[in-house]
This record gives C-alpha cells, sequence and structure tokens, in this order.
C-alpha cells in the first residue's frame, strides 16, 4: 500500500462539531455581510435584490425551526426537492438544527426514481418547488409513500408554504418561544440521508453525519484560498452532496452567495454580481473557456493574447504578475472579478484549466465522492500540477491500494468525512469500507512529486488477452479534444475470430451543427469518414494495444443518470 502525502495547511479556520455551532458562529462573525443576494422578479422589467445577512439567516433557520417544531416535525425525515435557492438551504439547515434527518432529492429524477427514494428514505415531509407541482400532485394522489406534509418553497394555493410558515415561527418567537433553540445537536449521528447517482445499478443511500461535512469544510478552508467577502454563485446543484458542502464552506468562510437564472445566463450573472469565486463542474469550465477563446479568435485578438501570455509567463519567472492588467478585457467578459474558480466531479480538460491559469484566474480541480462527504483531495494555488487531483486533504488519508508494476492502484481513503455506511445495507457497506478503508473504486498513481493522477472506474478498465490493462477515460480525453465531439465513451468488445479477446471500441456523439458550419455536410457518410480519419491520426500516436479499431458514430446523446455520467453498461447493452 503507498500512502500518499497531506496537501500543506495555510490558513486556521475554526473548527465546528455540527451544523448549529457553524450558523452561530457566522452570525458572530460576520453578521451584518451578506450571506444571500436574492433577485426578486415582480414584471417583465422590474428586479430587485434581497440582501440576507448572516445574522438574518440564522434567525430565520430559528423561525423555519420553531414552526417545524410546532407541527411535530421532531425526529422526522424531511426531504427538500427543488432547484437551489434560500428556501432550500434554510429547510436544510433548519432540519440539521436539532429536529431530524434531511433527504437531499434530485429534481431531474423520473417519477417513479423519485417515488422509490421517498419511499427508501422513509421521508415524512416533502418540501418542493412549486415548479414540481404536477409531479406533487401525483405523488398525493398515489399515496404510495409515507409522506404525510407536503410543503411548497413559494407560496401554492392548496399547499403551506415557507414563507408563511418563516412568518409564523418569526411570530412565536417574538412571543418568547425557544423550544427550537434549546434542542440538543448530535454532530456524530446520521443526520442527512444522500443518494448516489447509480449509473450501473440502483441509487445507494448514503448516510452522513454533520461532523462528516464540517471536518471536510474545515480541511477544505485550511488549503483552499476561499475569502472572508468573496461573492459566489451556488451553481452545482444543493441536492449533490458538492453542491451542499460547497455551500456550508461558503457559510463558514464568510462568503456571500448568489444563485444563477439559468444555464443560458451564466456568464450574465457572473457579470450582474461581480462573481469572485465560483465552484462548479468541468463542462462550465470548458464551456467558457471555448467562448472566451472563440471571441478572441473572432476579434482578431490571437497574435495580441499569444505575445502577452508569452510576456506574462516571462514575468511569471522573476515574480512579477501582470495577468490581470495583460488580460483585462478577457475578465471583463466576466465581471472582472472572478479570481478563484474549482472543479469537481469529474476529470477536466487541462487546456480549460490552464487557459484560466493563464488569464490570472487560479482554476484548481479536487476529488471526492458522495461517501466521502466529499472531498477527499485537491489542488490549491500553492499545490497543483496539470492533469493532477493534487494531494490529500489535511487529515484524510489516502492511498494506493496493490499498486501493479505501473504503480497503479485502487485509491482509498480514511478520514473523519468518511460516511456512516449505506441504509439498510450492511453487504455493500462492508464492501466499500473493507479493512477500515473507503475503497473509492477509482484507479490512481503518484508521480514523483506525490501528486494524484485518475486513471479511470476500476469496473470500467478494459482486460486484453495480452494482459495489458487500457483505461477508457484516458482515451475518451483525447477524443473529447476533437471540437465537433459532444460527448464519447470507449470500451472492449469480442475481437472477430478471437472471442477470448477484446478491440477497443470507441462511440461518439458528434455536433450536427458544427458539421453543418465547419464542413457543410449532413450527411452521415461523409460525417463518419470525417471522424474515422481523425480517430486514426490519434491512433498513431498511441501503442497498438491502445488503438481503437472500431468506431460508431451518431447525433443521439447517450443514456445518463441526472448528474451526466454516462450509463455504460446500458450504452453496451443497447449497441
Amino acid at each position: 500500500m503507498k500512502k500518499i502525502k497531506e496537501s500543506k495547511q495555510v490558513f486556521a479556520p475554526v473548527f465546528h462539531e455540527d451544523f448549529r455551532a457553524l450558523l452561530d458562529y457566522g452570525a458572530s462573525a460576520y453578521r451584518g455581510d451578506d450571506a444571500f443576494i436574492v433577485k426578486h422578479k415582480t414584471g417583465k422589467k422590474e428586479i430587485s435584490y434581497e440582501h440576507i445577512t448572516f445574522e438574518a439567516f440564522r434567525h430565520q433557520v430559528d423561525c423555519l425551526g420553531t414552526a417545524f417544531l410546532q407541527r411535530g416535525f421532531l425526529g422526522k425525515r424531511i426531504a427538500i426537492i427543488g432547484k437551489n435557492c434560500c428556501a432550500w438551504m434554510l429547510t436544510y439547515f433548519s432540519t440539521l438544527c436539532g429536529l431530524g434527518i434531511s433527504v437531499p432529492l434530485d429534481k431531474g429524477l423520473p417519477y417513479d426514481e423519485l417515488e422509490s427514494s421517498l419511499q427508501r428514505s422513509r421521508a415524512d415531509v416533502l418540501v418542493f418547488d412549486p415548479a414540481l407541482k404536477d409531479t406533487i400532485a401525483q405523488l398525493k394522489e398515489a399515496n404510495t409513500t409515507m409522506v404525510t406534509q407536503y410543503i411548497a418553497m413559494e407560496p401554492l394555493a392548496g399547499y403551506e408554504d415557507i414563507p408563511a410558515l418563516l412568518a409564523e415561527g418569526r411570530t412565536a418567537l417574538e412571543n418568547g418561544s425557544t423550544d427550537y433553540q434549546a434542542l440538543p445537536v448530535d454532530g456524530k449521528a446520521v443526520s442527512i440521508i444522500l443518494f448516489t447517482s447509480g449509473t450501473t445499478s440502483m441509487a445507494k443511500a448514503v448516510q452522513l453525519s454533520q461532523y462528516n461535512i464540517t471536518s471536510n469544510v474545515y480541511a477544505m478552508l485550511k488549503v483552499q484560498d476561499i475569502r472572508h467577502g468573496d461573492i459566489n454563485m451556488a451553481f452545482l446543484p444543493y441536492h449533490h452532496t458538492f453542491g451542499s458542502t460547497g455551500q456550508v464552506v461558503m457559510l463558514a468562510a464568510g462568503v456571500t452567495t448568489t444563485f444563477c437564472d439559468g444555464l443560458k445566463y451564466l456568464q450574465k450573472n457572473i457579470v450582474e454580481y461581480k462573481v469572485s469565486l465560483f465552484v462548479c463542474v468541468p463542462l462550465l469550465i470548458e464551456s467558457i473557456y471555448k467562448k472566451i477563446m472563440t471571441t478572441v479568435k473572432k476579434e482578431g485578438l490571437e497574435k495580441k493574447v499569444a505575445f502577452g501570455l508569452k510576456l506574462s509567463k516571462a514575468l511569471l519567472k522573476v515574480g512579477i504578475d501582470v495577468r490581470r492588467k495583460l488580460f483585462k478585457q478577457i475578465l471583463d467578459q466576466l465581471g472582472g472579478n472572478l479570481r478563484y474558480v474549482i472543479s469537481g466531479a469529474s476529470a477536466i480538460d487541462p487546456e480549460a484549466l490552464e487557459g484560466f491559469n493563464h488569464f490570472g484566474i487560479t482554476a484548481v480541480q479536487g476529488y471526492g465522492m458522495t461517501e466521502a462527504a466529499p472531498v477527499l483531495s485537491a489542488e490549491n494555488t500553492w499545490q497543483h500540477k496539470t492533469g493532477s487531483i493534487g494531494l490529500a486533504l489535511p487529515g484524510i488519508e489516502l492511498a494506493i491500494d496493490e499498486p501493479n508494476e505501473e504503480g497503479i492502484g485502487e485509491l482509498i481513503a480514511k478520514g473523519p468525512n468518511i460516511m456512516c455506511g449505506y441504509y439498510e445495507n450492511p453487504e455493500e457497506t462492508a464492501a466499500v469500507l473493507a479493512g477500515g478503508w473507503l475503497h473509492t473504486g477509482d484507479l490512481a498513481y503518484l508521480d514523483e512529486e506525490g501528486y494524484i493522477f485518475i486513471c479511470g472506474r476500476k469496473k470500467n478498465v478494459i482486460v486484453l488477452k495480452n494482459g495489458k490493462n487500457v483505461y477508457p477515460e484516458e482515451l475518451e480525453v483525447l477524443i473529447s479534444n476533437l471540437p465537433y465531439v459532444e460527448e464519447n465513451m470507449v470500451f472492449g468488445q469480442p475481437k472477430h475470430g478471437d472471442e477470448k479477446d477484446l478491440a477497443l471500441c470507441a462511440k461518439i456523439v458528434y455536433k450536427a451543427d458544427y458539421m453543418k458550419e465547419t464542413y457543410g455536410t449532413d450527411d452521415s457518410a461523409e460525417i463518419e469518414r470525417i471522424i474515422k480519419k481523425d480517430i486514426d491520426i490519434i491512433n498513431e500516436e498511441l501503442p497498438a494495444y491502445k488503438q481503437m479499431l472500431r468506431i460508431i458514430v451518431t447525433d443521439q446523446p447517450m443514456i445518463k443518470t441526472t448528474t451526466g455520467k454516462v450509463k455504460r453498461h446500458e450504452e453496451v447493452k443497447n449497441l
């Protein structure tokens, strides 16, 4: 077993054992600063902004929690489903400050999966976004879950709603009620049930404690340059542990959170709120970077940018950083304040990550999983290397289990952030926590400086007859660099004439619009010829055993989970 060194600790944040302690700290330390800025649209062009301070947010949690307590929700399981908003986070914290167990749910779940999730988690209460009212009506009519109370995040006919409950709780507090605030909080008890994305099987129900999350928040703030006064945009969905834990990080660090109006308004909102800090998935960073470079090309600025990059690199070698001055025109497209970007959930294109850093925006990537609440390792401003996932967070042990001759083995982890186990699934819990280590299922290796590099999922490795291992993710990155590729998947299929060996195959989903605009064709045979030619060029740079011998070309999207991960087994089964 090969151990992995920790990130260098740079900051000294305050540790909190539970959410109540963290909330109280924020209300005291950042009192009148904005915790949230909420946009309200009262007409086609009438917009107002509500500023919710850290102190006000803590008070609102007490108001909502008091109303929940008066309704008999003590000890209940309160599920939440809907888009990111302040009401979502208020419900989350109100539940966790002594009431019961929170069950965040994906608003993109098909009805059957939503119903199953409510049944499996044994949720008693469901707080929902009014946009899902038809689905909620169907759930109520079916009456197949244990949910007895349905509460809307905004006023909706026929339902109780969060604003009304806030007002009710506020009145109770003004009349002297302190029962909710006096509730004990056990930071180490199971208080959150989160469902994994379930790419190959039924989603597992991960049990987390508040201590799992607050210890992870503490570890992140020791090494990440997240500053009091930063402005963050909550884009990652709160039902995802990276999104919800990320929001707890912001509340612990004194960061102001804003909300996006939708994917197509992302860049506009970043400018509107002068966002300085952004936590997101690779696809967004890559998309923003491509738009920037497309604009550079259209405006004929390629030579100017190339000269600026050369100059800034030379000056950085002698300790002079002029990137943000040299590339002010580019940075202004992102509001001028964006300084720190953290990417997670999957591997990012190194070109996009490096591109942001070249322009003066620190861009790093991290690695984790729901079972780790979620972050296990990350790069930071002081320790980063292109293509790596950085080093272990402080307090977390990482190791490479049973490395092969190339040093590649399964990444395993120990730490206070590791889950309590899967809900009502002792067999899976025992398997994934074997030997006291969390087995991530990801294969990785260390370079000479101890940086971690992910090769791919253990279950996806293609083992050839000659004993060679092929990691499909490595080839998928090369294919994704082709400008017309929307998504792709590399897998193995039995060879003709030798069923015991595998041939490498690539399924490629192309952008039909790009092919039409760039190559002037929408003929599938011609498009396949173009793509095969490019794959041949990629193959020329690869050893023989890694070359892709079969190509499947389509413009139809692959089968994916709600978090955007391709369901490989279903794709292969349907070929």
